[in-house]
């Protein structure tokens, strides 16, 4: 069993260890002045690399969906996110470690069913919207537009390494979910959708 002082974090068959006490304790180490960084499997790479910048961008996306989440929201929505921040979260363990597989198939499923829930009330589109509306729905359009830059570098370290493609379906379906979030949480805030105007420099 662990200590108080470690941490044991499972990642499919691996297991990581960290000493949470010291990384706490001293938040500079000053080991990646040389521009490299450790992974979860002790090694080192480039801070520029493909997968670092793989994990910023699922870093960055979380982020966005804690500003999301600053906002007036209902328990549902709060709760669905919460969910989607552990699950990123997951991801960017997967990610530490080459080879590791977390995120499967079942998480991608319960997107999808949450995007049919949001989506059955909606009116159907029949124009291009812009991000922008209330506060909560600008906010979604933010961190689905960071989702997307999320899948499209999982995408490129894809074709130098071996990554787990449940991952990147998982994001897919996550930018389909935010907007039609962002979508909802207009109409909840009784907002329409900003519709594109296609001939407003006429």
């Amino acid at each position: 069993m662990a200590g108080p002082s470690t941490l044991w974090y499972p990642l499919n068959t691996v297991w990581l260890t960290v000493d949470m006490a010291n990384r706490l304790s001293k938040i500079y180490t000053r080991t990646g002045d040389d521009g490299s960084t450790g992974l979860g499997d002790g090694s080192r790479i480039q801070k520029d690399s493909l997968r670092i910048e793989a994990m910023g961008s699922v870093d960055e996306l979380n982020c966005a969906l804690g500003v999301l989440l600053c906002n007036p929201l209902k328990e549902s929505i709060q709760s669905m996110l919460i969910d989607i921040q552990h699950t990123l979260f997951d991801l960017g363990g997967e990610l530490c470690i080459p080879g590791a597989n977390v995120i499967h198939m079942d998480r991608v499923k319960v997107l999808e069913q949450q995007l049919d829930a949001l989506n059955a009330d909606l009116l159907p589109l029949k124009e291009f919207i812009l991000p922008g509306g209330c506060n909560a729905a600008a906010a979604c359009h933010l961190a689905r537009a960071i989702c997307r830059r999320s899948e499209r570098r999982i995408y490129s370290l894809s074709k130098a390494e071996t990554v787990n493609p449940d991952s990147i379906k998982y994001l897919n379906r996550l930018s389909d979910l935010l907007f039609v979030m962002a979508r909802y949480l207009n109409r909840e805030a009784g907002h329409a959708d900003v519709l594109w105007e296609h001939d407003r420099s006429k």
